[in-house]
């Protein structure tokens, strides 16, 4: 997978993917992850990408042209359209889930389009392919969204998790939470490792494990109980 990042904010991202799991899939050459400025695109001499809003109002706007520039620059002749995602990060998007993840998972290459400042003019949205939230809040831009885009979908790329079950266990993975998880030391100031855990017995840790994993969701997440009564995606 190639995944292009566009913000006018590139170096906000070196730490994060030189660092763990997204670093080693790099290594493995499993996702490349490419970042640009979008200053680059704009014109004039100050390579302005943002202005005063038409009909007046707080903040400044992103520009289109430079970001349209930036995106048809990020775009590969090698995918098809059908392989190319073009996301914009906003908070009027659909909120991301690990359904959403796992389709995102599948494309060839994601063109992540990062906002900042008082939103991006209007006229984007004929060049994107849809708009993703991480969450009902504002954030200063659309950097921090973008890496947990990427860190929720590299991480499901086969090859970059050592383990299948790592990832198929997860939270949300089926539509349930995790059941609790325990290790080392077994008694801390007398609180306990559950005695099935230490049994031996996989059939009936599988089944505790799949009785507390529901108990989390109905205590913890109702709402993903209801969503999955009423048909909803996650």
């Amino acid at each position: 997978m190639e995944i292009s990042i566009l913000t006018i904010f590139p170096s906000l991202f070196e730490s994060v993917f030189s660092e763990s799991i997204i670093k080693k899939a790099a290594d493995k050459k499993i996702v490349r992850i490419r970042t640009d400025d979008i200053r680059r695109y704009a014109e004039g001499r100050h390579k302005t990408t943002d202005d005063k809003p038409y009909g007046g109002g707080a903040g400044m706007i992103m520009m289109t042209p430079p970001i349209v520039k930036a995106i048809a620059a990020a775009r590969k002749k090698k995918f098809r359209k059908k392989n190319e995602r073009v996301i914009l990060l906003s908070p009027q998007g659909k909120v991301l889930t690990q359904e959403k993840a796992r389709d995102l998972s599948k494309y060839k290459h994601l063109i992540l389009v990062c906002g900042h400042y008082g939103g991006v003019d209007e006229r984007i949205l004929k060049f994107i392919d849809e708009e993703i939230s991480i969450g009902d809040y504002v954030l200063t831009g659309g950097e921090i969204p973008a890496m947990a885009i990427i860190d929720t979908v590299v991480r499901i790329l086969p090859g970059v998790v050592g383990k299948t079950a790592s990832v198929t266990k997860d939270s949300l993975w089926d539509k349930k939470l995790a059941p609790p998880a325990y290790t080392r030391p077994y008694n801390f100031r007398g609180l306990k490792v559950p005695d099935v855990l230490m049994s031996g017995n996989h059939s009936a840790i599988e089944k505790w494990r799949a009785e507390k994993a529901l108990e989390n969701t109905v205590s913890k997440r109702p709402d993903l109980v209801e969503r999955r009564k009423n048909g909803k995606p996650y």
